[in-house]
């Protein structure tokens, strides 16, 4: 497996990854659609990246961040396809996405998930994500927890 950056060709993927989890898990919320419709112009024409896990020129996972400030990005967007969950993807996604961030001298990475979502919670923890206060207007609505890497 190896990991690439974005493409406009990719788009595609990035969309149905992530539409496949969110219609698994929650429901797609407007910032969801927003993100994922036109991830070129509201992800990276904004100074964010994707990326993606691509697996004998198939492509099977994905990630975005978010640029929030110049040195605090959302990590998010993160799906793996079905037919490859177990096999640590989106574990090595993570650490991908770390490795870039302290490259970039970034000053810190922050994420929203659900605490439903218990191996994700517990796989962010690992790498040294840690709850912080979440705030009232969140991105999304699905969102009860906030976690914080400071790089």
């Amino acid at each position: 497996m190896k990991i690439i950056p974005f493409r406009p060709g990719l788009a595609k993927y990035f969309r149905d990854l992530n539409l496949s989890w969110l219609e698994k898990h929650f429901y797609v919320e407007p910032k969801d659609a927003e993100l994922l419709e036109n991830c070129k112009s509201n992800i990276i024409d904004k100074g964010g990246y994707i990326f993606f896990a691509e697996k004998d020129a198939e492509i099977i996972g994905c990630y975005s961040l978010i640029k929030l400030k110049d040195s605090t990005y959302e990590l998010g967007k993160m799906a793996v396809d079905q037919a490859y969950q177990g096999q640590k993807i989106g574990q090595k996604l993570m650490m991908h996405g770390i490795a870039f961030a302290k490259s970039q001298n970034w000053k810190d990475l922050i994420l929203y998930s659900n605490t439903i979502l218990e191996p994700a919670i517990y796989i962010y923890k690992k790498f040294g994500f840690t709850e912080v206060p979440l705030e009232k207007n969140t991105p999304y609505a699905r969102s009860n927890i906030k976690m914080q890497l400071v790089l």
